[in-house]
C-alpha cells in the first residue's frame, strides 16, 4: 500500500514510525512532515489544509489510504473533500467527516452531544456577545475556580481557569467582545470546575465497532508541579495506573459506548480516532472534552504500545471490520519527555542545531518541531522532540527517558524533570 499521513508533529512522526514497520507498506508519504519523518518516508511540502495540492499528491503518488494527524483539516472537511471528488472518493480517509469533527470544532456542540446522550460531564452554559451580562450573572452562581472555554479551535490555548470572579468577568468580556481568541471565542462555554486527576482515553472506531487503545496522561503546563502557562504537552505516561478494572468498566459503559452509539444515532459518520479527555472525580469518570484525532504527546506513548501491524488496523477501519481485530497491547509502560525551545509557549527562536540524537540508545526519539538542513537537524517549533522509553512501570520508563534526553542538546533547550509526580 501507498499511504499518506497529513501533519508535521510528533504525533505524525510516531504514526509514520509505526506504519513503516508494516510489511504491507509499499511507499509512505508525510505532508509536510519534519526531519524525523524525512528519515523514514518522503516528505511533501504542502499545508494540511491545501486540499487541491493534497489531491495532486494523492493522484501522482497513487495513494491507497490517507491518515489525518491534526484536527484542522478534519474540522475544515478534508474527508468530505475526498468523498465529493470522483477521482478520490474510493480512497479511504482515516479521520471523521466535517459534521462529526464538530465534536472538537465546537465546545458547545460537544456539550450538547453529551447532554443528549447522557454522557457524564461538567454542568455548563454557553454565551455570546449578546448574552454577555447573562454570562456574568451565571459566573456569580458558580464557586471558584471559574472555567471559560472558547467554543472553537484555539490551538489548545482557549481554556482559562480563574480563581477570581472579577477577573473571570473581565476575561469573559475580552473573549466575547474583543476577540481574545479570534473567531474561536465568538461563543464561550462557562462550566463548573471539576477537581480530580485528568487522563486521556483513546478509541479507534469504524463507525460500527471500536477498540479502546491504551490510556495516557499528559502534562500540559510548562513548569514543574503543573505550574505556569499551558503548552501543547510536556510529556506523557501510559498506562495511567488508576485507569483499570472498575474505573475503566465505567469509562467504557458510561462514555465510550454512548459516544460511539450517539454518533451513529445522530447520523454523524465517524471513521478514525476519538480522543476523550477525562477526569477522575472520586472514582467517577467525567468527560472534559472530545478531540477527533490522536493527542500529542500521548501518541508517542500509546502507539508504541500497540503490537498489531498498524496498516492492518487502518485497513480494518476503512473496510468496517474493526470488530474482527484482536488488539494486542504491550504490557510494559511507556513514557515520553518533550524537549521545547527556550521561551516556549511564548516567543521562541527557531533554527538552533540539535546535537546528540545519534547518542540515544535505549529510547526512541520522535521529532515534532524539527527540520533538516544538509546533515544538520535544526529546531523548527516550540515543541521540538519527544524521547520515548519502555519500562516495567512508568517510573522505570521515566528513568530511561530522562537518561536518554540528557544526551540531546540545543541552545535554550528545556524539559520538565517531574513527570509522574502526581501518580
Amino acid at each position: 500500500m501507498n499511504i499518506l499521513i497529513l501533519g508535521s508533529g510528533g504525533r505524525e512522526h510516531t504514526l509514520a514510525w509505526k506504519i513503516a514497520q508494516s510489511p504491507k507498506l509499499n511507499s509512505l508519504f508525510v505532508a509536510p512532515g519534519n526531519a524525523g519523518t524525512a528519515a523514514i518516508a518522503t516528505n511533501l511540502p504542502m499545508g494540511v489544509n491545501d486540499f487541491v495540492a493534497i489531491k495532486s499528491a494523492v493522484v501522482e503518488n497513487q495513494i491507497d489510504l490517507v491518515l489525518v494527524g491534526p484536527e484542522d483539516p478534519l474540522v475544515n472537511g478534508v474527508h468530505d473533500f475526498f468523498l465529493g471528488d470522483d477521482e478520490l472518493k474510493h480512497i479511504p480517509v482515516i479521520g471523521p467527516q466535517k459534521a462529526a469533527a464538530t465534536l472538537e470544532g465546537s465546545k458547545d456542540f460537544s456539550k450538547r452531544f453529551m447532554a443528549r446522550h447522557s454522557i457524564p460531564t461538567a454542568a455548563y452554559q454557553s454565551f455570546t456577545a449578546e448574552t454577555l451580562e447573562a454570562g456574568k450573572q451565571f459566573l456569580e452562581t458558580l464557586a471558584p475556580p471559574y472555567v471559560l472555554k472558547a467554543d472553537g479551535l484555539a490551538a489548545g490555548k482557549g481554556v482559562l481557569i480563574l480563581d477570581d470572579l472579577s477577573t473571570a468577568k473581565a476575561e469573559l468580556e475580552a473573549m466575547l467582545t474583543q476577540a481574545k481568541f479570534g473567531a474561536a471565542s465568538q461563543t464561550v462555554v462557562i462550566e463548573e470546575f471539576l477537581s480530580g486527576v485528568e487522563l486521556s482515553c483513546f478509541v479507534l472506531t469504524d463507525g460500527e465497532g471500536y477498540k479502546v487503545l491504551p490510556t495516557a496522561k499528559d502534562y500540559k503546563r510548562i513548569g514543574e508541579g503543573d505550574t505556569g502557562l499551558n503548552t501543547g504537552g510536556m510529556g506523557a505516561i501510559s498506562p495511567v495506573p488508576f485507569a483499570q478494572g472498575e474505573f475503566m468498566d465505567k469509562v467504557v459503559e458510561r462514555i465510550v459506548k454512548p459516544t460511539v452509539n450517539g454518533l451513529k444515532s445522530d447520523n454523524l459518520p465517524y471513521c478514525g480516532f476519538i480522543f476523550i479527555g477525562l477526569i477522575n472525580v472520586d472514582g467517577e469518570p467525567k468527560v472534559i472534552e472530545y478531540n477527533v484525532r490522536m493527542g500529542d504527546p500521548e501518541t508517542e506513548v500509546v502507539i508504541p504500545r500497540i503490537q498489531n501491524d498498524f496498516v492492518d488496523l487502518l485497513q480494518a477501519v476503512a473496510e468496517k471490520r474493526l470488530a474482527d481485530i484482536d488488539l494486542q497491547i504491550d504490557p510494559r509502560a511507556a513514557t515520553t519527555v518533550m524537549a521545547v525551545s527556550g521561551g516556549y509557549p511564548e516567543a521562541y527562536e527557531k533554527g538552533k542545531e540539535i546535537k546528540g540524537i545519534q547518542e540515544v540508545e535505549d529510547a526512541i526519539v520522535f521529532h515534532a518541531g524539527t527540520m533538516s538542513e544538509g546533515d544538520k537537524v535544526l529546531t523548527n517549533g516550540g515543541r521540538v522532540l519527544a524521547v520515548t522509553a519502555y519500562g516495567n512501570d512508568f517510573k522505570s520508563a521515566l528513568i530511561k527517558s530522562y537518561t536518554e534526553i540528557s544526551k540531546i542538546g540545543f541552545e535554550g533547550m528545556y524539559y520538565r524533570k517531574d513527570l509522574g509526580f502526581d501518580l
